[in-house]
C-alpha cells in the first residue's frame, strides 16, 4: 500500500465532513474534478473504498468513518502547530470561518471585523449568513454566532454584544389609520409582519412585564423570513414588525421607526461567538478571539 498524502488526507476530511466534492473544492480552494482526483487516488492507495457516490450524494463508508474520526484530530493537531509557527513569524495568516444569522453578521461588521482587519491583514474572513442553527464541527466553520442560552455546552462562548431586546415597531404613516396598542393582547386587532422561522414555524411574538409573560401568536396576512425585508415592510408601512431593536436604531432615532410597548420589551443575553473547546484553537481564531477581547477605541 503507497501512503496517501497530506493533500489526499486532508481532501478526503473536507468531503467527508461536508458531504460534497462541491462545498469541499470551496473551502479547499481547487476545482471540484481536483478534489474527485484527489479521492480517487487515496482510495488507490489505502486499497479500499472511502466514499460512496451518486450522482446525488456523497457519504462516507464504514472504513471513511473510521478513517475520519481519526483524522480529523490530527488535522487540527497539524493545523494548530502551522499556526503556531506563524505565531512566532509575528505574521498571523489563514482563515476565519463564521456562520452566523444575518443579525450576528452585521454585529460583527459593526463592533468587531474593522478592527480585526486593521490588526491581521492577511487573515481572510469567511462570514456565511444562515438562519438556521448548524454545527459548526460537521460544516466546516472555526466559530458560529449565537444568542446566549442556545449555545451547546461543549463550546467555549465569548459575549460580543451587551443585551439584545426584541420590539415591536411601526411606521407614523401605519399608526395614523390604526389605533397604537397599548397591550401585547391589542395586536391582535393590527396587521402583523410574521416571522418565518428556519424550521418553518411561525415565530411566536415573546412579551414579559411585571413577572407576566406573553407569548402571541399575531395576526397578519404577510410573512417574510429576513429581518432585514420585516424593517423594510414596516418602513413601508404595510404593518406591524418584531425585531431586534439594534437593527433598527437609526430608524427609530429618525423617526421613521415608532417603538410600540417598550415596556412590555425586556432585554435578554446577547449575541455570543462559540467554537469547540475540546481542541487547540488555530492562529487566525485565536487572533479573531483576542480582538473581541480587547476594547475597541470609542
Amino acid at each position: 500500500m503507497t501512503k496517501p498524502d497530506i493533500a489526499e488526507l486532508n481532501a478526503f476530511a473536507q468531503v467527508a465532513t461536508l458531504r460534497s466534492f462541491r462545498q469541499a473544492a470551496d473551502v479547499l480552494e481547487i476545482s471540484p474534478s481536483t478534489v474527485s482526483h484527489l479521492m480517487r487516488r487515496l482510495e488507490e492507495h489505502m486499497g479500499v473504498r472511502l466514499l460512496h457516490r451518486t450522482t446525488r450524494s456523497v457519504a462516507p463508508t464504514q472504513a471513511g468513518e473510521r478513517l475520519l474520526a481519526r483524522l480529523r484530530p490530527a488535522l487540527e493537531e497539524l493545523r494548530s502547530a502551522l499556526g503556531e509557527v506563524d505565531e512566532f513569524r509575528g505574521k498571523a495568516t489563514g482563515r476565519v470561518r463564521i456562520n452566523a444569522p444575518e443579525q450576528g453578521v452585521r454585529l460583527l461588521l459593526r463592533e468587531i471585523v474593522p478592527a480585526f482587519q486593521k490588526k491581521f491583514p492577511k487573515i481572510e474572513l469567511d462570514l456565511v449568513t444562515e438562519g438556521r442553527f448548524v454545527d459548526i464541527v460537521k460544516e466546516g466553520f472555526d466559530a458560529g454566532v449565537r444568542l446566549g442560552g442556545t449555545i451547546p455546552r461543549d463550546m467555549i462562548a465569548i459575549q460580543i454584544g451587551g443585551q439584545a431586546r426584541g420590539i415591536a415597531v411601526a411606521s407614523p404613516r401605519y399608526l395614523t389609520q390604526h389605533n397604537r396598542p397599548q397591550t401585547p393582547d391589542d395586536l391582535q386587532s393590527h396587521e402583523c409582519i410574521r416571522v418565518r422561522l428556519p424550521s418553518g414555524k411561525l415565530l411566536a411574538w415573546e412579551f414579559e412585564k411585571r413577572g407576566q409573560t406573553l407569548a402571541i401568536d399575531v395576526p397578519g396576512i404577510l410573512i417574510l423570513n429576513q429581518e432585514g425585508l420585516m424593517i423594510e415592510a414596516a418602513l413601508a408601512g404595510l404593518g406591524v414588525a418584531y425585531v431586534f431593536e439594534s437593527s433598527v436604531r437609526d430608524a427609530l432615532k429618525a423617526g421613521q421607526l415608532i417603538n410600540l410597548l417598550d415596556d412590555w420589551c425586556p432585554g435578554f443575553p446577547g449575541a455570543y461567538l462559540y467554537y469547540p473547546g475540546n481542541r487547540n484553537i488555530p492562529s487566525a481564531l485565536r487572533a479573531f478571539v483576542d480582538t473581541i477581547k480587547i476594547p475597541l477605541a470609542p
